[in-house]
């Protein structure tokens, strides 16, 4: 018998698969004191959590049976992944759950925000009958700006079509050919906040995305637009949101999320143009019903020995293996997170590289690693080392994997290529002994820089001078440089500049390289 404890609220009906397994005993109580959690958990094969519960390392250590921890839901913050991971304990999650919900509270939150419903329901409820103060405008022939086209992204465009809204999309998986069979239009992210009469954004959040809807961005758009966010509090700065809608650049806003939850006393709900619920993007029986059930059948399978749809953490990998493959674990993700940061355009096709010792050995994990470091920029911790190839495959990117004998004088190689919709990328690593990684080429320039800390990118014509302009300008801003690498093809030519530096780089110096003569792009990264 497999014993599974639930220890936060979640839908009988959804558990149902654990409650009618024959081989599973199910423990439901969402109202267990730390110790008394501690002690059933020590018994247990396995956990379902929504958000209450904290499943930390203490737990999982104390935990010698747990082979599971299900979370019903997308996140997984709330769990110890690292712990999980170090004591074999599978995380799985339900991602796919709330895709509808989501989408249809964000088509709840356009048409009350477009016919003022809440604000007109509140004066009927003061005992006020004002048909002219709550004017509205049509949907029709409207057009809909999507900031993140996944799952909930497409869903939503699938209904605004039904309204007869015409549609924009950006998302940096996002191409001309997949927006045409979508029946949507495709823009920039600067097209698509320029030409929506409403936006919506749907994307994680992250480094990449937070505060992606602020200040300057905001000022693209039309005056009179108006902006959603069911996705995650942070996309929206909303200090900006609310000067704008104040001054009438924005006509309104409708919040399903904010920066900081519960958001009680928020400056934006006194202002009678914005319209916000508590957080209910996922707060229906069907969806609850949803990510019970998805999270039960995967518990299940694991427990079986079978396979799951959604696993979160590392797979595992046998000891041999691991200390052949472990030293190029860092090379790898690392490579990849540098790649991602400079190259431009719609990701549609990634090839990995290897040679030298790599050759005789499976390279599939390094690949999965790679590929982590490479999404990461685009959605975050929601892709790890077990899905970052089904992620891949769901954003329709072409995964190709090579070995050559071709080493370039190094005993290790590994390069990794992209190829975008604007341009192909590429750049190569390897692992010198007792100095560790380090990138050796960067397209076709031949450097030597260690993939960690704060670096900056230049492309530039060879020019004397070159290096002294960009180090006086960095010396403005108290920017240290620690190393500086120069690649070039011939003299007087095209050649690329990478510097580690010792603090991030301020967007106001970047901008100012950038106008530096004979400087043609500045890219500022951290890994």
């Amino acid at each position: 018998m497999y014993r599974v404890l639930i220890s936060d609220p979640l839908s009988e009906d959804g558990i149902r698969p654990l409650l009618e397994a024959a081989d599973v005993e199910t423990i439901v109580n969402p109202s267990l004191s730390h110790d008394q959690l501690l002690r059933e958990l020590r018994a247990s094969n396995a956990i379902i959590v929504r958000s209450q519960t904290q499943v930390t390392r203490e737990m999982i250590e104390q935990a010698p049976e747990l082979k599971v921890i299900g979370r019903a839901g997308v996140g997984v913050d709330n769990i110890d992944l690292e712990a999980a991971t170090e004591h074999g304990v599978v995380v799985v999650n339900a991602p796919d759950g709330n895709t509808t919900s989501t989408a249809e509270h964000t088509m709840a939150m356009l048409m009350a925000l477009a016919r003022n419903i809440p604000q007109a329901y509140h004066q009927l409820k003061q005992n006020q009958w004002e048909r002219k103060k709550f004017v509205g405008v049509e949907l029709k022939n409207k057009t809909l700006g999507i900031v993140g086209f996944g799952r909930i992204g497409k869903e939503v465009a699938h209904r605004a079509k039904g309204h007869r809204m015409n549609v924009i999309a950006y998302d940096p998986f996002f191409t001309k050919e997949k927006a045409d069979k979508a029946g949507v239009s495709h823009g920039s992210l600067e097209e698509v906040l320029q030409q929506a009469d409403f936006l919506t954004v749907h994307t994680p959040l992250m480094d990449e995305t937070r505060h992606l809807i602020n200040r300057e961005s905001i000022q693209l758009m039309k005056t009179g637009a108006r902006i959603l966010n069911c996705a995650r509090g942070g996309i929206i700065e909303e200090d900006a949101l609310y000067e704008a809608v104040k001054s009438g650049k924005i006509a309104g806003a409708a919040l399903d999320v904010f920066e900081e939850e519960p958001a009680i006393d928020h400056p934006l709900l006194s202002l009678s143009e914005v319209i916000a619920t508590p957080h209910l993007g996922a707060s229906t029986v069907e969806a609850q019903e949803n990510v019970a059930t998805d999270v039960s059948y995967d518990v299940i399978e694991l427990l079986r020995g079978g396979t799951v749809k959604h696993p979160v953490n590392m797979p595992s990998i046998s000891a041999e293996m691991m200390e052949r493959l472990s030293p190029y674990f860092q090379l790898s993700e690392k490579l990849g997170a540098f790649l991602s940061k400079v190259v431009e355009g719609a990701l549609e096709q990634i090839t990995v590289y290897y040679s030298g010792e790599l050759l005789d050995i499976d390279s599939t994990p390094l690949t999965r690693i790679a590929m982590k470091g490479i999404l990461h920029r685009y959605i975050g911790n929601r892709v790890n080392d077990v899905n970052a190839f089904k992620t891949a495959s769901d954003k329709g990117i072409v995964i190709n994997e090579q070995k050559s004998t071709s080493t370039k004088g190094f005993t290790n190689l590994v390069r990794i290529e992209i190829e975008t919709d604007r341009e192909t990328r590429s750049i190569s690593g390897t692992l010198l002994n007792g100095l560790g990684a380090r990138i050796v080429m960067l397209d076709h320039y031949s450097i030597d820089v260690v993939p960690h800390g704060h670096l900056i990118v230049i492309q530039h014509k060879d020019q004397p001078g070159a290096i002294g302009r960009v180090g006086s300008l960095l010396a403005e801003y108290e920017v240290n440089i620690a190393t500086m690498q120069v690649g070039r093809t011939n003299q007087g030519g095209d050649a690329v500049m990478v510097l580690t530096v010792d603090k991030q780089v301020e967007e106001n110096c970047r901008e100012q390289l950038a106008g530096v003569d004979d400087i043609k792009q500045v890219q500022c990264l951290t890994l």
